[in-house]
C-alpha cells in the first residue's frame, strides 16, 4: 500500500540462498505486519533449492507489496546492494530469511524513527536455536540510551550490535552508501552496516524483542577457517579507508570496532581448543590490528573516565581490551566456550 506521499513506508529487503525451509515463516511474519505501506524485496540469489517458485506464490497472491528480483548467485551483500537500488520506502529494513519477527516489528520501529526523527531505529532480538528453539540470548532489549547522535558521540556505536538485520535505515541516506572492492567472506554484516552509517546521525531504540534469529550450525559465521582471515581483514582496512575519505572524525571508533570484530569476534569464532597454532593466530592478528587500525590499544572510548561519565558504556569491551593486552585472551576462549557449551549460555563481548 502506497503512502499519502506516493511512496512506501517501509521497504524489507529479503535476500534469498538455501532457504526454502524457512522462507514461508519469514514472507508470513512480514505480511502479518501491523504497519500499513509495507514493500517486500525478495532477491533469490540464484539459489538452487525451491526458493524462487515460493517468491513467485507469495508475488502472485500480493502483487503490490511483492517485488522479485531473480539472478545468478552473487552473494548476500550484492542481494542486499540491490534491494536498496529497488527501494521506494522511507525507511529501509532488512530481515534474513531463516528469521521471523513480530507482529509489530514495522510498525515499532518505523515509529520510533518518525517520532525521534532519526535516521536509524534499531530494537532487540532473541537468538534461538535452529533445531530446539532454546533461546542462547536476549539483545539489546536493556540499552540504556533512548537515542543518540553518531556524529557526537560515535564511540557509543560499538555497544549496538553490527548488523543491519534490526535496523531500519532513512532510505535516502543509504542510496548511495559506497561499495567495496573486497567484499568479505565473513563478517559481511557488520562492514555492510559500517558503510550504511556513513551519512546516518541519529539513532533511536527500541527496547522490545522483535525479531527471532536463527542460530544455524551451518552458517558462515559458525564455519570460519583461517584460510578466510587475509581476506576479512583486506575488507576491513577497506572499510577505514572509506572513513578515512569520507568521516574522518569516526576513525577512533572504527580502531575500536576493529578490535572488537577482528580482535575479538573472529578470533573467537576461530578458537578451539583442538586447533594447532591459534596463538600463532592471535599474534598474527595483534599485529595487523597495531599496524592497520591504531587507535585501539589507548582507544578514548575504552578509557575509565567516558565509560563512567556513559553509564558504563563499553565496560565489557575494556575488560576484554585488558584482558588481550596481559596475554590472558586464549585461556579465556578456552573457559568461556566450555560454559556456553555446558549452559547454552551466550554473553555477547
Amino acid at each position: 500500500m502506497d503512502t499519502a506521499q506516493g511512496k512506501f513506508r517501509l521497504s524489507i529487503i529479503v535476500p534469498c540462498y538455501k532457504v526454502e525451509k524457512y522462507l514461508k515463516k519469514c514472507l508470513d511474519s512480514l505480511l502479518a505486519q501491523t504497519l500499513e505501506g509495507l514493500q517486500i524485496i525478495c532477491i533469490n540469489d540464484g539459489s538452487p533449492d525451491g526458493c524462487i517458485d515460493i517468491l513467485n506464490s507469495y508475488k502472485a497472491a500480493h502483487p503490490d507489496t511483492f517485488v522479485i528480483i531473480d539472478r545468478e548467485n552473487r552473494g548476500v551483500w550484492r542481494s542486499r546492494r540491490e534491494g536498496i537500488e529497488a527501494a521506494e520506502g522511507e525507511y529501509t529494513g532488512f530481515i534474513d530469511p531463516d528469521d521471523h519477527v513480530r507482529k509489530d516489528y514495522a510498525k515499532e520501529l518505523y515509529l520510533a524513527a518518525k517520532r525521534d526523527r532519526a535516521d536509524i531505529a534499531c530494537c532487540g532480538y532473541e537468538r534461538v536455536e535452529d533445531e530446539t528453539g532454546h533461546v542462547y540470548s536476549r539483545e539489546m532489549t536493556g540499552f540504556c540510551r533512548d537515542h543518540f547522535d553518531i556524529k557526537k558521540d560515535p564511540g557509543l556505536l560499538t555497544e549496538v550490535n553490527a548488523a543491519p538485520w534490526n535496523k531500519i535505515f532513512c532510505t535516502c541516506l543509504i542510496k548511495d552508501m559506497p561499495d567495496l572492492e573486497n567484499i568479505p567472506p565473513a563478517l559481511d554484516d557488520m562492514m555492510f552496516a559500517q558503510l550504511m552509517y556513513l551519512k546516518c546521525r541519529r539513532v533511536t531504540f527500541v527496547k522490545k524483542s522483535l525479531i527471532n534469529y536463527t542460530v544455524r550450525q551451518d552458517s558462515i559465521i559458525n564455519n570460519i577457517s583461517p584460510a578466510l582471515i587475509p581476506k576479512i581483514c583486506r575488507s576491513m582496512k577497506e572499510v577505514r579507508e572509506i572513513y578515512a575519505q569520507k568521516r574522518p572524525g569516526m576513525l577512533l571508533y572504527i580502531d575500536t570496532l576493529a578490535f572488537l570484530h577482528i580482535g575479538i569476534s573472529l578470533m573467537y569464532r576461530l578458537y578451539s581448543p583442538k586447533l594447532k597454532g591459534f596463538s600463532r593466530l592471535l599474534k598474527s592478528d595483534l599485529v595487523f590490528l597495531d599496524k592497520n587500525f591504531p587507535g585501539w590499544r589507548n582507544s578514548p572510548y575504552l578509557r575509565a573516565s567516558y565509560i563512567a561519565s556513559h553509564d558504563c558504556a563499553n565496560l565489557r569491551l575494556r575488560i576484554m581490551r585488558d584482558v588481550y593486552l596481559l596475554g590472558l585472551f586464549e585461556p579465556f576462549l578456552f573457559f568461556y566456550t566450555l560454559m556456553i557449551r555446558r549452559l547454552k549460555l551466550d554473553i555477547k563481548w
